[in-house]
């Protein structure tokens, strides 16, 4: 805040500026512009304090989705990382990235901000951290509401067009850098939804013992939402640079 006074022999007035300066966003995480992991080179964007990886992780072996039921999962603890491709199909995955349960992905702990099934020097991100993300693009975003809020940030936050979302993509800018896509998700139930309308990411943080915490956007809404769903869920993830 920078305030001057103006004074003559007539008086004086005085004015106050308020500068904002906007948190470091948009380009890549210093010296780590981008990065290779399971065949695939990932590129990577800073969000204020924070490193992220600019794409959705695409990592392991495709398992097919059946639908046999309510709150079950088609992988296991085999020692081989597993994902599911909307739709079962593999191209899905290598444009939107897997989708996981929660389990695997944390390959079956649930200690916050665990590596899991990320790269070495990357983690998943906690619950807290996915709220600075969103807090430091829209200081109206309230973390502790098991729903949507905030202004703007989830527009921030989505790539920009209808390649990848539905009309109206309301409030896309991606001013962030972050990118995200209408990736969808695989139901509790086996089944796929949400391509072009969701992009939903998993924490590390749990809400319950069958559930964990998610941070998603929508095709129509630039707000953000955070919820807690069952961990059988295949949802996207974004992994974190370890400081």
């Amino acid at each position: 805040m920078l305030t001057w006074t103006i004074s003559t022999v007539c008086g004086s007035s005085a004015d106050t500026v308020i500068i904002v300066f906007n948190p470091t966003m948009g380009t890549p995480c210093p010296g780590l512009p981008s990065f290779a992991y399971g065949g695939q080179t990932y590129n990577t964007v800073q969000i204020g304090t924070q490193c992220w990886m600019k794409e959705n992780l695409n990592i392991g072996t495709m398992v097919t989705s059946v639908n046999t039921g309510y709150d079950h999962s088609d992988v296991s603890n085999n020692g081989i990382i597993e994902k599911y491709c909307y739709n079962n199909d593999p191209a899905n995955c290598d444009i939107y990235g897997g989708l996981y349960d929660w389990n695997e992905m944390m390959q079956y702990t649930t200690i916050p901000g665990t590596q899991g099934i990320c790269p070495t020097g990357w983690h998943i991100p906690t619950d807290a951290e996915w709220c600075t993300l969103t807090t430091v693009l829209d200081a109206t975003v309230n973390c502790s509401v098991n729903g949507t809020s905030g202004t703007n940030a989830g527009g921030r936050m989505k790539e920009t067009g209808t390649t990848h979302w539905y009309s109206p993509n309301t409030g896309a800018t991606n001013e962030s850098g972050f990118t995200a896509l209408g990736a969808g998700c695989r139901d509790w139930y086996g089944y796929f939804s949400g391509l072009s309308v969701d992009a939903i990411f998993w924490s590390s943080s749990e809400y319950s013992t069958p559930g964990g915490i998610y941070n998603g956007l929508d095709y129509n809404s630039a707000k953000v939402r955070r919820y807690g769903y069952f961990k059988t869920t295949g949802f996207s993830l974004r992994c974190a640079r370890t400081e």
